[in-house]
């Protein structure tokens, strides 16, 4: 089998190849998706492969959520409360849509790349996932930092949970950005998931943010670790 494999792989042209397994990473999505639409909580239960699935037809495992944080953030969007605020959408924006469909709740999702944000779009259209606020935007300059142009006055008054996996690392300032543009949005009690906590820039960020407010932080995950942030009661 292997042997055939590789005399295949000799005279498939490359183009050839590559279709085909856009091909594969399509039907491998659209399945994964079908199945976490019709019973999310199953699929973070007991269904690992479907969330491996989604990343591998999503095709960014670059820069895609690994597992570990898409669980934790689904794991965190399921006991939370209120409505929540994502920075940077992606693969993330398609599946908290999903669960926060089947709350009753809504999601903010902050987008820089039109490109990007009308493939997000063009997918939550094709699921019919309406809990998600697609905010497309090019990153403002703010001065000291740059960073999403959120529409404050039309968002909900406070974000019970913050998804931040943007914007990216060259933007000046990184992510700080999120503290002061939405510090009236968020609330004592408020949880923030950072990602990219092997990063020594997010790492410091972490640390402005948790002297600033007074909050607590944690690194979890192993493969690729994430932050949490908790704001506390009578902080914010």
């Amino acid at each position: 089998m292997g042997s055939l494999k590789q005399i295949l792989k000799t005279v498939t042209p490359g183009f050839v190849r590559r279709y085909l397994r856009k091909l594969h990473r399509d039907y491998k999505f659209s399945q994964a998706m079908k199945k976490f639409v019709s019973d999310p909580q199953s699929v973070i239960a007991t269904q690992r492969t479907v969330i491996s699935d989604l990343i591998y037809g999503w095709g960014n495992e670059d820069w895609s959520a690994l597992d570990e944080y898409l669980l934790g953030c689904l794991d965190q969007a399921w006991v939370c409360e209120g409505a929540v605020l994502e920075c940077g959408s992606g693969l993330t924006t398609l599946i908290l849509g999903v669960i926060l469909q089947t709350k009753g709740q809504h999601l903010w999702s902050l987008e820089h790349n039109p490109v990007w944000g009308d493939r997000v779009k063009k997918n939550l259209k094709r699921f019919g996932i309406d809990s998600v606020q697609l905010c497309i935007a090019p990153l403002k300059d703010y001065g000291a930092f740059s960073w999403y142009d959120p529409p404050l006055n039309a968002m909900p008054e406070k974000f019970d949970l913050v998804v931040c996996d943007g914007p990216p690392s060259d933007t000046p300032g990184g992510r700080y950005g999120l503290l002061p543009v939405m510090k009236t949005k968020l609330q004592p009690g408020t949880t923030i998931l950072l990602d990219d906590a092997a990063r020594e820039q997010e790492r410091a960020i972490a640390t402005r943010w948790t002297n600033e407010l007074g909050a607590a932080s944690e690194v979890l995950g192993i493969k690729k670790p994430y932050l949490r942030i908790s704001i506390p009661i009578g902080v914010v």
